[in-house]
């Protein structure tokens, strides 16, 4: 049982629900738990996600050579995500 209080993709409705079926096009057709931990708020979730979109966007570096950056991150602090 999580911690965190979230809505279940069954349990979304109107905007959230909107969300997390963009959300599922990004991802293998599923809303990871760590987006669902904002799901209490879907304007927020809306602007994280947005803030991701222009983060992972190829730039100064490829989208490849950020997911790098993240997952060593990830590792470095023994973090699952």
């Amino acid at each position: 049982m999580p911690r965190i209080r979230w809505i279940e993709e069954d349990a979304a409705e109107g905007e959230l629900a909107d969300i997390y079926e963009t959300i599922k096009t990004t991802f293998p057709g599923f809303v990871p738990d760590i987006l669902k931990t904002m799901s209490l708020r879907p304007d927020f979730l809306k602007a994280v996600m947005g803030a991701s979109e222009l983060h992972f966007t190829d730039g100064a570096l490829s989208r490849a050579q950020h997911e790098m950056i993240a997952s060593y991150v990830s590792a470095v602090n023994r973090c699952h995500y």
